[in-house]
C-alpha cells in the first residue's frame, strides 16, 4: 500500500524547488545564449536577430550567438528550440511564418502556443513587391496585366514554400485571379540573390533586405503590402492603393523561449530586450530599414500570435490557398 507523503515533506520539497529556480534566475545568465534563427543566413530574419542579439548581449553581459537552422519552412529550427532545455540559454527568433505554418502545414512537430513562452515582439514591417528592371512592368496593374497575358509562365521568388514571401503573392493571385509560378528557395538570402540577378523577375521581399537595392536601382519597388505607405518608401504605393482593394500583409518578428522557462528568466529577457529596442541606435537602424520597433509584454505577444494564427487560418481556408509540397 502506498502512503501519501506528509504535508510538511511536500511543503519542504516545494520550497527546495522554488529556491533552486530562484537561484537559477539570480545567477542567470552565466554563459552564452543561443539565438536560433530557423532560416538560412543573409535574410531579414538573420539581420533582425543579429541586431537585437548584439544589443541584448550588451545588456546581459554574455555573448548571444546566432545559430541558423533553416529548412522545412522554419519547422526544423523551431522544433530544435521546442525541445531545448527551458533554462533561458536557447531562444528562438520567430516571424509571421510561426502563425502561418499551423494553417499551411497541417501536423507540425511542435505546438506554436503550447511549446513556447513568448518574450517580446521585436518589430513589424510590410513586405515589398519588387521586380527586376528587365521585367517590362512599373506598377501592380501592369504586373497583373502581364501575368494575365502570360498565364503560368511568370516565375516569382520566395524564401520557401508557405513562407512570408510566398503567402503575399498567393493572396494577390487569389484576389486578382492571376496565375504565376513560385520558385522556392531555402531562405530570403538565396531568393534575393536570384531576384537581383534577374534569374527570377519578381517577388515579395522584406524592406530590410531590399531597400539598398531599390535605392541603387538594381530592383524596382512596385508596391508595399501594408495598408499604409512605409516611411522608408513614401513614394511607393500600397497594393490596395494600386487597385487591389482589401489587400494587406504585414510581417513581424519576435523572440520566444521553450515552454516552462522560469518566469523570472522570461522577465529578465523581456526587460533587456525591450531596453535594447529602446536604444536610439537600434530604433534608428530599424526605422531606416523600413520597420517599426515594438517591444511588447509576453502577454501581449501571446494575444498577438493567437490573433494572427486565427487570421491566416481563415485566409488560407477561404482563399483555397495551396502550398506546393505541403
Amino acid at each position: 500500500m502506498k502512503h501519501a507523503l506528509p504535508r510538511c515533506v511536500l511543503a519542504a520539497a516545494c520550497v527546495v524547488a522554488a529556491s533552486g529556480a530562484t537561484a537559477q534566475a539570480q545567477n542567470y545568465p552565466d554563459r552564452p545564449i543561443r539565438f536560433i534563427v530557423p532560416f538560412a543566413p543573409g535574410g531579414t530574419n538573420d539581420i533582425v536577430a543579429r541586431l537585437s542579439g548584439a544589443k541584448l548581449s550588451e545588456n546581459l553581459g554574455q555573448p548571444v550567438v546566432v545559430d541558423n537552422r533553416g529548412g522545412a519552412n522554419a519547422a526544423i529550427g523551431t522544433e530544435i528550440a521546442a525541445r531545448a532545455l527551458p533554462d533561458g540559454y536557447t531562444l528562438l527568433v520567430v516571424n509571421i511564418n510561426f502563425a502561418i505554418n499551423p494553417a499551411m502545414m497541417g501536423k507540425l512537430p511542435y505546438d506554436a502556443l503550447q511549446d513556447f513562452a513568448p518574450i517580446s515582439l521585436l518589430a513589424t514591417s510590410p513586405t515589398v513587391l519588387a521586380s527586376h528592371p528587365s521585367l517590362p512592368v512599373t506598377s501592380v496593374q501592369e504586373l497583373i496585366a502581364y501575368a494575365r497575358a502570360h498565364p503560368g509562365k511568370l516565375n516569382y521568388s520566395t524564401s520557401g514554400s508557405g513562407s512570408s514571401t510566398h503567402i503575399p503573392m498567393e493572396l494577390l493571385s487569389s484576389i486578382t485571379g492571376i496565375r504565376m509560378m513560385p520558385i522556392h528557395y531555402k531562405g530570403g538570402g538565396p531568393a534575393l540573390i536570384d531576384l537581383l540577378s534577374g534569374r527570377v523577375p519578381v517577388g515579395f521581399t522584406t524592406i530590410l533586405s531590399v531597400l539598398p537595392h531599390i535605392r541603387s536601382n538594381r530592383l524596382r519597388a512596385l508596391a508595399v503590402s501594408s495598408t499604409k505607405r512605409s516611411n522608408a518608401l513614401l513614394n511607393v504605393p500600397t497594393i490596395a492603393e494600386s487597385g487591389v482593394a482589401g489587400y494587406e500583409f504585414v510581417g513581424w518578428w519576435g523572440v520566444v523561449a521553450p515552454a516552462k522557462t522560469p518566469p523570472a528568466i522570461v522577465k529578465r529577457l523581456h526587460d533587456d530586450l525591450v531596453a535594447a529596442l529602446k536604444a536610439p541606435d537600434v530604433q534608428k537602424r530599424i526605422a531606416d530599414d523600413g520597420s517599426e520597433p515594438v517591444g511588447s509584454t509576453p502577454e501581449a505577444m501571446r494575444a498577438f500570435m493567437l490573433a494572427d494564427i486565427a487570421k491566416w487560418t481563415k485566409v488560407v481556408k477561404e482563399g483555397g490557398i495551396k502550398v506546393e509540397g505541403l
